[in-house]
């Protein structure tokens, strides 16, 4: 991921109704759900679920896929958690053991957060 596809991908996300959408289909998982069954779950009149879910598939958190007259949407988890990953890489300037605490005072499940990396210590120092 790049700075370009991570602002892209926030700024999708920058909206109440889109990361309500989102957040739908991310507990749905792989299974998705199709058009009417998100608006529905979520109160949305059909042409603003249309307005939404077309900005998200853009920005390629979403993908859609034709069955018939209905249009399934999922999530696009490993993009998710490639945003995640892009957003921490550089957690305490390549000193991870300082990261472990803020890791655990988080609320997320340690095998969703990217590997800590390990320092390269030159052979010189």
């Amino acid at each position: 991921m790049n700075t370009e596809q991570a602002t892209l991908v926030l700024d999708a996300l920058a909206s109440g109704p889109r990361l309500e959408i989102f957040r739908l289909l991310v507990r749905t998982g792989p299974q998705g759900l199709v058009a009417g069954e998100v608006a529905s779950a979520l109160g949305l009149p059909a042409t603003n679920l249309s307005f939404h879910a077309k900005a998200l598939t853009q920005a390629g958190l979403l993908s859609v896929e034709q069955e018939g007259r209905y249009q399934r949407y999922r999530a696009q988890i490993p993009l998710m958690l490639d945003l995640i990953a892009y957003l921490t890489e550089e957690c305490c300037a390549g000193h991870p053991e300082q990261c472990a605490g803020m890791r655990e005072a988080s609320g997320c499940a340690p095998d969703m957060l990217p590997p800590l990396a390990s320092r390269t210590v030159d052979a010189a120092s």
